[in-house]
């Protein structure tokens, strides 16, 4: 597995997202955007991750634009994004997410963003 996986990627962006939701934080719409620090993936890549977990339901509060010559449609409102009760499911039992989990912390890097 390697960072930029799409499920350690998942697991990054649902893990800062349930974190925020537990200690009643805000979001910061930043740290979850292809540029973030902790990320660094494209922009199509990004694009593709964000949109099907939306898609999934693992995720709410983004509205999505479509960009000319682009196949997915690009998300914006960042800061309003919600991990769901789904999305809690499938980071705690998920098996993908587990193995995701195991790699982070085999490189130190747990609590992304945080």
């Amino acid at each position: 597995m390697a960072k930029d996986d799409y499920h350690v990627i998942v697991y990054q962006l649902l893990a800062y997202l349930y974190q925020c939701l537990k200690k009643g934080e805000p979001i910061d719409g930043n740290k979850l955007n292809y540029g973030s620090e902790l990320l660094r993936i494209n922009k199509s890549y990004w694009a593709y991750v964000i949109y099907n977990m939306h898609r999934m339901g693992l995720i709410e509060g983004i509205v999505f634009v479509d960009i000319d010559g682009q196949e997915t449609p690009y998300a914006t409102m960042l800061e309003n994004t919600r991990i769901t009760p789904e999305g809690i499911d499938y980071l705690c039992d998920n098996s993908f997410m587990e193995k995701a989990k195991q790699f982070l912390k085999d490189i130190k890097e747990i609590t992304p963003f945080m």
